[in-house]
């Protein structure tokens, strides 16, 4: 039988404000790393505008990048059971450098 008093050790209260709840539209991610750390830089870019702003930058850990490469796939499997295949778009590489920092191993 589940103990309350071990349930309420193993939740976490996660809080959610209005302003991060509305979320940041982004079309583009760069992914740099280091042998410590993965870097992906969120990108609004916007068609005929050359300068593209990073909106969100987000830092993991490899332990932490790994598991969410683990639950955007899976995530991905339940849509695409759901909804079908997700297509992409022919010719989705961008006609452009980025010239962004190169990934580091």
């Amino acid at each position: 039988m589940n103990d309350p008093k071990n349930m309420n050790q193993n939740q976490i209260n996660i809080e959610l404000s209005d302003e991060v709840g509305e979320g940041i539209y982004s079309n583009l991610a760069v992914i740099t790393h280091s042998n410590s750390e993965f870097v992906v830089d969120f990108i609004k870019l916007m068609p005929g505008v050359p300068k593209a702003k990073v909106k969100s930058r987000i830092i993991l850990t490899p332990q932490h990048a790994k598991r969410l490469y683990r639950a955007l796939k899976e995530n991905i499997g339940k849509f695409e059971a759901i909804h079908g295949q997700i297509k992409e778009m022919e010719g989705g590489d961008f006609p452009f450098q980025l010239n962004g920092p190169a990934g580091q191993a």
